[in-house]
């Protein structure tokens, strides 16, 4: 496997798993207003 590829790839893969993780912490908090103001955290 070349290099390259993983020099290229490390970053982004880095910041999508960030974003990800960051995302789902919030939805579990009920921060995420993807659903509207209230959030879409189903247990409150």
């Amino acid at each position: 496997m070349d290099l390259r590829v993983l020099v290229v790839l490390g970053p982004i893969a880095l910041v999508v798993a960030w974003a990800a993780f960051n995302l789902a912490k919030a939805v579990i908090k009920g921060e995420a207003s993807l659903f509207g103001k209230q959030g879409n955290n189903p247990f409150q």
